[in-house]
């Protein structure tokens, strides 16, 4: 079971092989295992660093949507700007 330090569920590794399958569309949720052979951790299953969870993903569509937008000027003075080095 996952602990608040650890944040890992434990499994054993027999049946980390019979739950494969479970175990990976768990992983791609965004859960996060320990294999353990006889008591004693020998692996963690995480999620690759490009996984994205829905909710981070909405909120980084989110936060696109409502970045701030440059009005008044004209495109190309904005371009401009940006091949100057201006942010």
């Amino acid at each position: 079971m996952p602990t608040e330090q650890s944040l890992y569920t434990e499994i054993g590794a027999f049946e980390a092989k019979t739950k494969l399958s479970e175990i990976l569309r768990k992983v791609d949720l965004g859960e996060r295992f320990t294999i353990t052979v006889r008591g004693r951790a020998v692996a963690n299953i995480v999620p690759t660093s490009n996984a994205r969870s829905k909710e981070e993903v909405a909120a980084a569509v989110e936060a696109l949507i409502n970045f701030p937008r440059i009005k008044g000027i004209p495109d190309d003075t904005v371009l401009e700007w940006i091949r100057e080095g201006r942010k």
